[in-house]
């Protein structure tokens, strides 16, 4: 491993668990939450999965059934977005990419029903029923789920890695403006790097 290939805070413990975000149907097909280069991503995600699957944990963004169902402004924000509401999406599109589907198990998956996977208190009681440490983050999108649930994991201390070419986003001004973000304001919690240089700290 060359000098430019390590992490800044140094190799990755036994204890990493990947925390893969939303890579599901929905985003990667003809929707209106299509994200457009999900598929370019898919198989530095995958090769992130396969490395460690018993070490995954995918997220699934489950709308409500019904926007009457949700509170405040989240029920404003599913009346524009009715057609993924559960009473109108094809449930098929729930799913997790096949790609990434085939790893389940041992893979884990966890749905969520908010922007981070730290909302409620399941993904903490879990990984610290593993012992975990580091969380190294992939999926989508850059500027929401995967912001959700990175400031969530900074807020509970845990280390955070993040693969450059594992995130993406719909938008990529803003998907360039919070890489630029997690890389300079919030150095000392978070480190940037390429999922090469990741899978090669991983011990």
């Amino acid at each position: 491993m060359t000098a430019a290939a390590v992490l800044p805070y140094g190799p990755l413990t036994p204890r990493t668990v990947h925390l893969c975000i939303d890579m599901q149907r929905m985003f990667a097909e003809d929707t209106p939450w299509h994200t457009p280069w999900m598929a370019r991503v898919l198989p530095v995600v995958r090769a992130l999965a396969a490395h460690r699957p018993a070490q995954t944990i995918f997220t699934r963004f489950m709308p409500p059934e019904r926007a009457a169902q949700v509170p405040g402004s989240w029920r404003r924000y599913f009346e524009r977005w009715h057609a993924l509401t559960r009473a109108e999406i094809d449930p098929a599109l729930l799913e997790l990419l096949p790609a990434l589907a085939d790893l389940v198990p041992p893979a884990a998956i966890l749905d969520k029903r908010t922007y981070s996977a730290f909302f409620d208190r399941r993904l903490l009681t879990e990984l610290h029923r593993r012992g975990a440490d580091s969380l190294v983050i992939s999926g989508g999108e850059t500027d929401v789920c995967v912001l959700a649930t990175v400031l969530g994991a900074v807020d509970h201390g845990f280390r955070v890695v993040l693969p450059e070419d594992a995130l993406c986003s719909s938008s990529d001004t803003t998907h360039d403006a919070l890489m630029t973000l997690y890389g300079g304001r919030f150095a000392e919690q978070i480190e940037v790097a390429s999922a090469e240089t990741i899978l090669g700290c991983w011990l």
